[in-house]
């Protein structure tokens, strides 16, 4: 099945950015009024977030030894410049350790709850006119493609993560530059990574909702960062989990040019979709 294009909408690159933030905070509207099916959502992000917060405690238990590892010209430095150099070593490896666990931490979470989160995103899309287009997947099937398309993400950024650590030892720029950048490269994996179900459920993998989202990039970057950035939040993963995916479902429909909107009620009760 060949991806659709989709016509990005004619607005600024800015206000699309902020309106694709802006569905984190939908999402989280539904989180509130659906507490039921949300709070399901959390119990595998908080099993993903245990593991996680764990290995990444050891990066920070072990962040000085592996400065002096990869700054072995340093060892015959002064105290001052040496311990400088071995300072930023250290905050490019956190750098590159969130990063990556960030997005990983999103794949791991995501094939540990599927069903939950197959459910969050299902009763979304029915709120605003269920899915066009929809396939029937098998679980096992559906889980093996998302298991495969995770560790494809995964894999890429951290491609994408080394040149972004290996910038990390620009003094000021490897401290301000950098993690903006940082940002901006986990948003755009988290959103790819998140709004993995709503494709699966209409038959398209990863090239196809790749694509996709970039037709309107500003959005998907928008919404990516807005998750990235509350995972960074202590305990933000876990409790903004749920709510991202809601949130992401919404995000796979706007780029697919499909309602975002609850379909209004006639008086007689019956809904009518807006057009």
């Amino acid at each position: 099945m060949d991806a659709p294009r989709i016509a990005a909408p004619v607005t600024g690159a800015v206000g699309r950015f902020l309106a694709g933030a802006g569905l984190l905070l939908r999402g989280l509207g539904l989180y509130v009024r659906s507490p039921g099916l949300m709070l399901l959502g959390v119990v595998p992000a908080l099993i993903s977030g245990v593991l996680f917060l764990g290995a990444f405690a050891a990066l920070v238990w072990f962040a000085d030894d592996l400065a002096a590892l990869v700054t072995p010209f340093a060892d015959d430095w002064s105290d001052t410049p040496r311990g400088l150099v071995r300072v930023i070593a250290g905050l490019a490896f956190l750098g590159l350790g969130g990063l990556l666990a960030v997005v990983s931490f999103t794949a791991v979470t995501l094939v540990i709850g599927d069903p939950f989160y197959e459910k969050i995103s299902e009763r979304v899309e029915a709120r605003y006119g269920g899915t066009p287009g929809a396939v029937e997947v098998p679980f096992w099937s559906s889980l093996r493609r998302s298991l495969a398309d995770s560790v494809r993400l995964v894999a890429l950024t951290a491609l994408v993560g080394i040149p972004l650590f290996v910038a990390g030892f620009i003094p000021v720029i490897g401290q301000t530059v950098v993690p903006v950048i940082g940002a901006a490269v986990g948003g755009w994996f988290l959103a790819v990574e998140l709004v993995g179900a709503p494709f699966y459920r209409r038959g398209m993998r990863l090239p196809q909702r790749r694509s996709i989202l970039k037709a309107d990039r500003p959005a998907a970057l928008g919404f990516g960062v807005a998750v990235f950035l509350c995972f960074l939040v202590p305990l933000g993963a876990v409790l903004v989990m749920p709510a991202a995916v809601a949130g992401a479902t919404l995000l796979a429909r706007r780029s697919l040019g499909q309602p975002i909107d609850e379909p209004a009620r006639r008086p007689s009760g019956h809904l009518v979709q807006e057009r």
